[in-house]
C-alpha cells in the first residue's frame, strides 16, 4: 500500500465491519532524526488493544524533522488517511491524530491544520506529554534536567525552528495559539512526574476555555510514564489504553 511516509500498521489490516477508529500516530524523539526503531511503539500497541487501527508514520527518517517541511509531510498522511480509509478500516471510521512527546506537537498542530483546511473531518486528538512550549520556562520543565532530556530538549526546538519566526507559528508552537475554538476533541495525558506536565496541562485548559471536548489524564508517577520517552512500556499501559478506550467512546457518532 503506497503510503506519504513510511509507516507500521497495529491492530490488523484490511475492512472492518465496525466503525473501527482509525489513529495516526507519530513517535518522535525531540525533534531529532533516529535509527529506524525495530520494535513496536508502546503508546501505539496500547491504542490498538482499546480497538483502534493505528498507523504509525515515520517523518523523522522522511525529512529534515523541521518546520514547516515535517508539518506538511505530516498532513500529506493525514489527508490520504481521509482518502483510503476504506483501505485502512472502514469507510465510517472516525479519523484521529496521536503522538507523544515532539509527536505530540506534531498532532496538535495537524488538529490545528485539520479544523482550518477540512473543518469538521477529523474526530479527535491524542496528546501524549506533547512538547508545546519552546520557550521551557515551566515549572515542571525543571525535572528535565533530573532525567537528562533538558538538553535533548532544547537541542530538538532549536533544529525544529529553523528560523526565529518560527517560533511564533500557531502551528509550529500551538500552546502560543490564540484561537482554539474548533479544534477536534482532545485527550492530554501526562504524570505528576512529567517535565513536560505543565505545558501539557495549560495547553488542555486554553483548549477547554476555547469550547473543545477535553479530557485530561495525570498519571502517578509510580506508573512510570516517562518511560515513554525511551520508547519503552510501563505499568501506565493498562491505565491508557482504558481512558483511550473511553475517550473513544465518548466521541460524538
Amino acid at each position: 500500500m503506497r503510503f506519504p511516509l513510511p509507516f507500521r500498521i497495529y491492530g490488523g489490516q484490511g475492512k472492518s465491519t465496525r466503525r473501527r477508529p482509525l489513529v495516526l500516530y507519530f513517535a518522535a524523539s525531540a525533534f531529532g532524526r533516529t535509527a529506524r526503531r525495530e520494535t513496536d511503539a508502546p503508546a501505539a500497541v496500547a491504542m490498538a488493544e482499546a480497538g483502534a487501527l493505528v498507523v504509525e508514520a515515520d517523518c523523522a527518517s522522511a525529512s529534515r524533522f523541521a518546520f514547516p517541511e515535517t508539518l506538511e509531510r505530516g498532513f500529506e498522511a493525514l489527508k490520504h488517511l481521509f482518502a483510503k480509509r476504506k483501505c485502512f478500516a472502514n469507510l465510517r471510521s472516525p479519523v484521529l491524530v496521536a503522538g507523544d512527546e515532539a509527536g505530540g506537537n506534531l498532532a496538535a498542530s495537524l488538529a490545528l491544520k485539520a479544523r482550518d483546511a477540512l473543518p469538521g473531518e477529523l474526530a479527535g486528538q491524542i496528546l501524549l506529554s506533547p512538547m508545546l512550549d519552546p520557550r521551557m520556562v515551566t515549572i515542571s520543565f525543571r525535572q528535565a534536567e533530573e532525567i537528562g532530556l533538558q538538553q535533548r530538549w532544547s537541542e530538538g526546538w532549536s533544529h525544529y525552528l529553523a528560523q526565529a519566526s518560527d517560533g511564533q507559528h500557531p502551528y509550529a508552537a500551538p500552546c502560543l495559539c490564540t484561537r482554539l475554538m474548533g479544534t477536534a476533541p482532545a485527550m492530554v495525558v501526562t504524570s505528576d512526574d512529567d517535565p513536560l506536565r505543565d505545558e501539557a496541562l495549560d495547553y488542555a485548559k486554553c483548549l477547554q476555555a476555547a469550547g473543545v471536548c477535553v479530557k485530561t489524564s495525570v498519571l502517578p508517577q509510580q506508573l512510570g510514564w516517562t518511560s515513554l520517552y525511551d520508547g519503552k512500556d510501563g505499568e501506565w499501559h493498562s491505565r491508557f489504553s482504558t481512558d483511550f478506550s473511553q475517550f473513544l467512546e465518548g466521541l460524538p457518532a
